[in-house]
Formats: structure tokens, C-alpha cells, sequence
């Protein structure tokens, strides 16, 4: 196995320069023959991609008028699609309603989960959980009691309650965790505590451990994760998909311009794809950045087989597939800042920021 590698730097700025003024145009073209803007402005991206995968190839001055024609392609490719979707659509409709679970029995399977959770907890979680849960005794109150402030005993309530949810998914689930990481890992993901998640290294076990992987989605929806920060799981090209919109979403409300929104959604395409592509699953993390500069953060993240060459991998032109798209390279030109740390047999971490331009 290599020892990992890492390349930091960001794009070149006529790079920047040439992209920002291909999008308007193509954004007219498609928008012009596309009336549902989410699906037109996924066409942008895509057309991005293959004009810029192609830009080595193509003449000086000759880029514009390929911009033109790939933009009419890809809008005519959808049609097609959308045309022999609808020729081959199953029209048999099965009317037979779905049999109803047995609403007792999950109940019954819910208390015996919560009643083994409890259990797992410490006496003091278990008793102060219960008088403050059930018996509806304050904070304040039971500070006194247990000699606390009400916010130590707040924070205790809150350790508890994420504890508390952990082993209940488990009990749910009739299953012990793998390894000895898992409950610490479960533990920081449940409480939201940021710092803990990046003492445990949280992400890369989540990556590892497919249970874990199932069960961090239900901690991470009860509130835990920012409205700041998107995390989506990437195993296929409908993640991709999702990826790309939430980090359109998320960047506009920073701020940024529609050039810049393409070309950040554009850039976390780029790389969920290759997840998908080379390393089978993984994650993108995309965060809002507001002190002092404002920007959007993407980290990626898998446990593929990393990258032998990086040096080589971040060549415009390097490609180890067939095929127009952007890669590393591509990916780099559209942020303002771009890193990759890489160990071969391992797996690969992207990170790259986008800064909004005051004014």
C-alpha cells in the first residue's frame, strides 16, 4: 500500500474566465427549448461537462459554436429518451391493494426495543430520563436533587436521550454492533456533537460499516445535522443527481450568482460521479461557510482504490475511462479552492470551496 498523497491548489483563472462565459449562452439555448427550469438547468450541467470535457480537443475559436451544437444535442437526447419511455411504458396497472402489516406486532416489537434501551442506559441516565420524560419533573428540580445547575442537567438529559436512541435502532434492528468503533461512532452522530464525530473519524467508519451506514440516517433526521450542512450517501446516479440540486440549493442561499450556481453543481457532479464510478459508494458533504467570507464547502469521501497518480489524475485531458467527462481536472477549474488527499487502497477525500464575490 502507497502512503497517501494530496494536492492542493485551485483553478486557473482564464479557465474561469472562458467557462463563465459559455453558461448564459448555453443556459439560453436549452431554457429556450426546455420549459421545466430543473430539468433545463440539469441539461446546462450536463452540456457543461461535455464541452468542457472536450475543450482539450477543440480548436482555438471553435469552442463557442461546439458549445452551440452539444447544448441542441443533449436537449434532442432527452427528447428521444422521454419519447421511448413513453412507447415502453408498462400499462397493466396491478389495482390489488398491499397487504397491511400487523400493526400489533411492530408495536409490541417498538416497546420491547425501548424497554432493552433503557436498560443499556446507566441507572442515573435511566431514573433522571424518566422523572424529566414521564413523571414531567424540571430541570431546576432536578438539579437539587442531584446536586447539578439545570444546564448540567439539561446537557445529561441530552447525552441520555442520544444514548437512549442508539441502542433502540439496535434493539430494533435485533442486532450487536460489529466492532468496538460502533457505538462511539453512533453515539457522536446521535448527540451532534461535530468535534466528537471527527475524534471517532466518523465518516470514514460510516464508509466501512454497513450497519452503521443504515442506521446514521434516522440519528442524523432527528434534528441532529444543520440546516448549514448536506450529507447524501452516493452509491448510484440518482445520488448524483441529488447531490448536484442540494448543493444548488444550498449555494443560493448564499448568495451566489446562476453562473456560479451551475458551476458549483456542475464541479460536485463531476465528483459523486467518480465515486459512483470508480469506487462504488461514498459520501458528499456539502456545508455553507460564513465567517468571515461567505462560500459553500464540498468534501467527498470514499473507500475505493484510491489514486496511484494524482499528479497525472489532475492532467486536463487525463482520463481512465471513455468518455466526455470533467474528472478532477474539470472539477478544479470550477472551484476557487481544490484539494485531494488520496491512498491507494484506502480511498479518496475531494475537497474543494467556492467563494462569493462581494460586490
Amino acid at each position: 500500500m502507497s502512503s497517501g498523497k494530496s494536492v492542493n491548489d485551485g483553478p486557473a483563472a482564464d479557465d474561469t474566465a472562458n467557462l463563465t462565459t459559455l453558461i448564459p449562452m448555453i443556459r439560453r439555448i436549452i431554457y429556450s427549448r426546455v420549459a421545466n427550469r430543473t430539468a433545463a438547468e440539469d441539461l446546462v450541467q450536463e452540456t457543461l461537462v461535455k464541452v468542457l470535457g472536450a475543450a482539450h480537443r477543440v480548436e482555438p475559436g471553435m469552442l463557442e459554436p461546439y458549445a452551440i451544437v452539444t447544448a441542441r444535442n443533449v436537449v434532442a437526447s432527452m427528447w428521444k429518451e422521454q419519447d421511448r419511455q413513453r412507447r415502453n411504458v408498462h400499462r397493466v396497472v396491478d389495482l390489488a391493494p398491499a397487504a397491511a402489516p400487523d400493526e400489533d406486532l411492530l408495536k409490541r416489537e417498538e416497546r420491547d426495543a425501548i424497554s432493552i434501551a433503557l436498560n443499556k442506559l446507566s441507572e442515573r441516565e435511566r431514573k433522571t430520563l424518566l422523572a424529566h420524560e414521564v413523571s414531567g419533573q424540571d430541570t431546576r428540580s432536578l438539579g437539587v436533587d442531584l446536586g447539578l445547575t439545570a444546564g448540567a442537567v439539561a446537557a445529561q438529559l441530552n447525552r441520555a436521550r442520544a444514548r437512549l436512541r442508539v441502542e433502540y435502532l439496535l434493539a430494533l434492528q435485533g442486532v450487536d454492533p460489529p466492532t468496538d468503533r460502533c457505538r462511539p461512532v453512533l453515539f457522536a452522530l446521535s448527540v451532534g456533537d461535530r468535534r466528537r464525530q471527527r475524534e471517532v473519524d466518523a465518516a470514514r467508519h460510516l464508509l466501512e460499516c454497513e450497519l452503521c451506514a443504515d442506521l446514521s440516517g434516522p440519528l442524523m433526521q432527528r434534528g441532529q445535522q444543520s440546516d448549514n450542512e448536506v450529507r447524501i450517501s452516493i452509491q448510484g446516479d440518482p445520488d448524483i443527481v441529488r447531490a448536484r440540486r442540494s448543493a444548488r440549493d444550498l449555494a443560493s442561499r448564499v448568495g451566489f450568482s446562476r453562473t456560479d450556481l451551475t458551476m458549483i453543481a456542475t464541479a460536485v457532479s463531476e465528483i459523486a460521479r467518480n465515486i459512483v464510478r470508480f469506487a462504488g459508494n461514498g459520501e458528499v458533504v456539502i456545508e455553507i461557510l460564513d465567517s468571515p467570507r461567505r462560500g459553500v464547502r464540498v468534501v467527498a469521501r470514499d473507500t475505493g482504490p484510491g489514486i496511484p497518480d494524482l499528479t497525472r489524475a489532475l492532467t486536463d485531458g487525463y482520463s481512465t475511462y471513455q468518455g466526455l467527462g470533467l474528472g478532477l481536472p474539470g472539477a478544479r477549474r470550477l472551484m476557487d479552492e481544490f484539494s485531494v488527499i488520496s491512498e491507494v487502497g484506502r480511498g479518496t477525500t475531494v475537497t474543494m470551496t467556492k467563494w462569493r464575490t462581494e460586490g
